[in-house]
């Protein structure tokens, strides 16, 4: 009975004192980069699940205690940076999926490839772009509560008990929302130039949609994917912000089912 291999950490350094950490399994398969948007404790089920591939987490430099230069600063620098990663890695036909804001470096990635590294692109409720009456809110504003109630369908069931919070929880979840605040200094308003700029973007992509998202809406995600030149637009039923959260095995479903419809190199053996 073979057994799925273990992720192993590693850190890759870059010029400028910028160092990138990544959670990194190899199990043949296609290369797939999965990018978090609030922590990278948000995409784990995805990792967890895609367990026929060769699978990197990075986390974004500034989250979880990782350092971040100061110059390090932008969507734009996260993006070249994982560009980077792969070209070192030599890593082609690499499925990018991202999530939140983990979708708009993944949107600004397939803009910047040069060098067509990337074949393939699944956004998860992402953020980034500018829809005229569908607003992102800013999240640094709103209770946890609140953000609950926003974030998933059942609400209820992801209501944390306020007496069992740690402090130091509550100190990484304010590193980590700061954190996500300079690389958008616009909080979460987007760039109001990504959005034109996607039909450039002309490998195939896969934008999946949790229904009861109230941080960024179905309708925001259907304009999302309207702005690609090759895009299919999935919801997912009883799912909201995450669906990887809610509904895993709908997500991990359709993941599988688009990277294979999406190779362009043929399988080893």
């Amino acid at each position: 009975m073979s057994t799925v291999p273990s992720f192993t950490t590693q850190r890759e350094s870059f010029t400028d004192g910028l160092i990138v950490r990544f959670d990194e399994r190899e199990n043949g398969g296609r290369p797939i980069l999965i990018l978090h948007g609030g922590g990278p404790q948000t995409v784990a089920s995805i990792a967890a699940g895609l367990d026929k591939a060769h699978t990197l987490v990075p986390t974004h430099p500034g989250f979880a205690g990782e350092p971040r230069p100061e110059w390090f600063n932008s969507i734009d620098d996260l993006a070249f940076a994982y560009l980077e990663l792969l070209e070192r890695l030599n890593l082609r036909d690499v499925l990018v999926i991202g999530s939140s804001v983990g979708g708009w470096i993944a949107s600004t990635m397939a803009l910047r490839d040069t060098t067509q590294l990337i074949s393939g692109l699944v956004l998860v409720n992402g953020v980034g772009i500018q829809v005229d009456g569908h607003p992102v809110p800013d999240v640094s504003t709103l209770a946890p509560e609140k953000l609950t109630a926003l974030s998933f369908h059942n609400p209820a069931a992801f209501r944390a008990d306020p007496s069992t919070i740690t402090p130091e929880q509550i100190a990484a979840r304010k590193a980590n929302t700061e954190t996500l605040y300079v690389y958008d200094s616009e909080r979460l308003g987007g760039d109001p130039k990504l959005q034109r700029r996607l039909r450039h973007v002309n490998i195939p992509v896969l934008v999946a949609w949790g229904e009861s998202d109230h941080v960024a809406d179905l309708e925001y995600g259907r304009v999302y994917a309207q702005s690609f030149s090759n895009a299919r637009f999935e919801p997912i039923p009883e799912a909201g912000h995450l669906p990887q959260i809610e509904q895993p095995e709908r997500l991990l479903n359709l993941v599988r089912q688009f990277s294979m419809s999406t190779r362009t190199m043929p399988t080893a053996g």
